[in-house]
C-alpha cells in the first residue's frame, strides 16, 4: 500500500516539530495509530485530504519565525522603538511563546534592548497565534483597558490566523472592551491565513461546516456546497469526508464523559452546534477550536476505562492551554 505509507510519512513530516522537546516526535506509526480509529474504507481518503489541509494550515516553528520576521519588517525600526508590545494574556501561553520568538527578531533587526517598553504615544501591539471566536482577545483587552491602557491609544491586533467570525465579534463588542477609552484599532493577519467562519458566509467558509446531508439538527444552518476552489481543502468530496468522519468521531468522544463541558462540541469548542471546525495548528499546540478527533485524549496517562484513555489524538494538547 504505497500511497498509504507515503501519506503517513508526509503527514508525520509536516507536523514533525509539533511540541518538540515536550512529547515524542510524530512518526508514521503515530499517524497510523490515530487514523486506525476510523473505518478502514475511509482511512486513505482521509489521510489524502488531511495531508493537503495540513500543508496549508500547519505552522512549524521555523515558519513562525519567518512570519514574525515579516511583521518586524512591515514597520520601520522607529515604529518598534516607540511601540508597546503587550504581554497580557490571561489564559494559555500562546502570546508569551510568540514573544519569545518575536522580541529577539526585533533586537537583531532594530537593536531593541531587553526589557524595552516603548514611549508615550507609541502604538500598542496585541500579538497572538490566532483569533478564532475572538472571546479570548476580548477578555484580555477588556482587562487591559480597565486597568492599564492610556485614555487614548492606537492598538494593532496581529495574529498568524484571523477567522472572520472572531474579527466580527471583536468589532461588535468594541465599545464594551474599550471601556470608555478612545482606542483606534485594527486586526491584521500575517500572510494568507484569513479564514471565513461567519454564519452568513457559511457556504464560502474555510472551516469544517457540515452539509444538510451530514448534519442538520434543529437550529443549525447547514452549508450548501458551492463551486469555489478552497484554499484549505483539496476537494468538496474530501472536505465532506472530513466533516462527516470528524463529526461522528466527535459525537463518540462526547459520549465518553458523563457530564461534558457544554462548549465541548464534536468539531471543536464553540457556543453553537456542531462546533467551530478550525484546522489551524501550530508547532506549540492544537487549539481546542479544532475537531475533538484531532486532539482529545491522553491514553498514555489514563487506562481505557477513563474518558481520556479511550481516544488516541493526532495532536496531544498542552493541559490547560486554550
Amino acid at each position: 500500500m504505497p500511497e498509504r505509507s507515503d501519506l503517513l510519512a508526509a503527514i508525520a513530516g509536516t507536523i514533525r516539530d509539533y511540541r518538540a522537546g515536550e512529547i515524542a516526535e510524530p512518526t508514521p506509526d503515530h499517524v497510523e495509530r490515530w487514523i486506525s480509529q476510523f473505518d478502514g474504507a475511509v482511512q486513505v481518503p482521509m489521510l489524502r485530504e488531511l495531508d493537503f489541509v495540513l500543508q496549508r494550515t500547519y505552522v512549524s516553528r521555523s515558519r513562525a519565525q519567518q512570519l514574525l520576521a515579516v511583521v518586524a519588517r512591515h514597520y520601520p525600526c522607529d515604529f518598534w522603538w516607540d511601540a508597546h508590545i503587550l504581554d497580557i494574556q490571561q489564559k494559555g501561553r500562546s502570546q508569551a511563546d510568540m514573544l519569545e520568538i518575536f522580541l529577539p527578531i526585533l533586537r537583531e533587526q532594530c537593536g531593541l534592548g531587553i526589557g524595552y517598553q516603548g514611549v508615550p504615544g507609541g502604538e500598542f501591539i496585541y500579538l497572538d497565534d490566532a483569533i478564532f471566536t475572538g472571546r479570548r482577545a476580548i477578555a484580555d483587552l477588556t482587562r487591559w483597558t480597565r486597568t492599564q491602557a492610556p485614555a487614548k491609544v492606537t492598538l494593532r491586533i496581529i495574529a498568524f490566523a484571523i477567522y472572520r467570525g472572531g474579527r466580527y465579534w471583536i468589532d461588535q463588542n468594541a465599545e464594551k472592551w474599550k471601556s470608555g477609552k478612545e482606542i483606534d484599532y485594527d486586526c491584521l493577519r500575517i500572510n494568507r491565513f484569513d479564514f471565513e467562519s461567519r454564519r452568513y458566509y457559511r457556504n464560502q467558509s474555510d472551516v469544517l461546516w457540515p452539509t444538510a446531508e451530514v448534519y442538520s439538527p434543529e437550529g443549525f444552518a447547514p452549508r450548501t456546497p458551492v463551486a469555489r476552489s478552497s484554499r484549505v481543502f483539496a476537494s468538496e468530496e474530501g472536505r465532506q469526508l472530513l466533516e462527516r468522519e470528524f463529526l461522528n468521531a466527535g459525537i463518540k468522544i462526547q459520549g465518553f464523559a458523563n457530564a461534558p463541558n457544554p462548549m465541548l462540541k464534536p468539531l471543536g469548542f464553540h457556543r453553537f452546534n456542531p462546533g467551530f471546525g478550525a484546522l489551524f495548528v501550530t508547532y506549540r499546540n492544537c487549539p481546542n477550536n479544532c475537531p475533538l478527533a484531532l486532539w482529545y485524549g491522553e491514553p498514555e496517562r489514563y487506562p481505557p476505562s477513563h474518558p481520556l484513555g479511550r481516544w488516541y489524538p493526532l495532536f496531544s494538547r498542552k493541559p490547560n492551554d486554550p
